[in-house]
């Protein structure tokens, strides 16, 4: 079992002068979900190397189990610095692809050609695709075969307008991820703010926000199995 996880090689959090990056639990749920369940992990983002880290995932406050086991895995944290470049990543022997979130996606992967490309190449050839709290704004452009909006009468979620409000940055970001979906043709759903929501269509699963993040990638594995 192979999977390709992409991060976002983006830290600018738009003009406010402060960082942005991947979120940190994103990353380390869903990389030790699918590590535990024997799969081998391939990472990759837009520039390779080091993805930039969201500071604000790295507080006190916001770790968690996950989190702390990945700051005592050595192999990992290389395996993160270390990711490919994604233009040089084919879609060839990966049995599924996911995108954790973080602001990030929103300025670099929404827009980016090969992660599009990907995306419609995985869906077109029937495999899994997951994508938790900012990262379904990877959906914005890609098409289905029908050369529709990819997300057109799907059931999604993805982070919601009022967590986006609850945390000051609804002006900020270059666009909100429930607004796409649903402008897109999604069928958008949310549970309650900040806790876990996972909505699985076929072989697409979305995540709401960052506590979906374990759960998402659970769900992924088991349309494997």
């Amino acid at each position: 079992m192979k999977i390709l996880m992409i991060l976002t090689s983006h830290d600018k959090l738009g003009d406010t002068g402060d960082k942005t990056g991947f979120w940190l639990e994103e990353f380390a749920a869903p990389y030790y979900a699918f590590k535990d369940a024997g799969a081998d992990i391939t990472l990759a983002s837009p520039k390779g190397g080091q993805p930039p880290l969201d500071p604000k995932s790295d507080t006190d406050d916001a770790q968690t189990e996950a989190t702390e086991r990945f700051k005592a895995d050595s192999d990992a944290q290389k395996a993160l610095a270390n990711t490919e470049v994604l233009s040089t990543v084919s879609a060839d022997g990966f049995d599924a692809i996911f995108y954790p979130g973080g602001h990030g996606p929103l300025w670099d992967l929404a827009n980016d050609g090969d992660s599009i490309s990907l995306i419609e190449t995985f869906a077109s050839s029937g495999r899994p695709i997951g994508a938790v709290c900012h990262a379904p704004a990877v959906f914005k452009y890609p098409k289905g075969k029908d050369g529709k909006p990819f997300v057109l009468g799907k059931t999604v979620t993805g982070f919601t307008n009022t967590e986006e409000k609850g945390v000051g940055l609804t002006d900020v970001v270059p666009f909100l991820v429930e607004d796409m979906l649903k402008e897109n043709g999604g069928h958008y759903k949310k549970g309650d703010d900040w806790a876990s929501f996972v909505v699985t269509d076929g072989k697409l699963v979305t995540g709401q926000n960052p506590a979906s993040s374990a759960e998402a990638a659970k769900k992924l594995l088991a349309l494997l199995s």
